[in-house]
């Protein structure tokens, strides 16, 4: 995949993934953008995974599948970042 399409899709993924979880997730559109690439290697080493039982690090694809994966991958991002940088108060 080139950049531009690695750049859509990220900012795609991150802005549905950020509409969707719960709570606030701050960062600018560059940030939204990084999450969805991040969700996109997440989602399609998953499915990689899942699918041939191997792990190797690759993207999902850009397609509405792709798109559906790297929403799910970038959910799964959001949820950890939250995990490592929650405060204790």
């Amino acid at each position: 995949m080139n950049l531009l399409a690695w750049i859509v899709l990220g900012l795609l993924a991150g802005a549905i993934a950020k509409a969707i979880y719960p709570g606030y997730q701050g960062g600018n559109i560059l940030a939204t953008i990084v999450l969805g690439i991040i969700g996109a290697v997440i989602g399609g080493s998953l499915v990689h995974l899942l699918q041939t039982g191997t792990l190797a690090i690759t993207s999902a694809t850009f397609s509405i599948p792709g798109l559906f994966v790297a929403v799910l991958g970038a959910i799964i991002a959001i949820f950890l970042y939250n995990q490592f940088t929650r405060r204790a108060y």
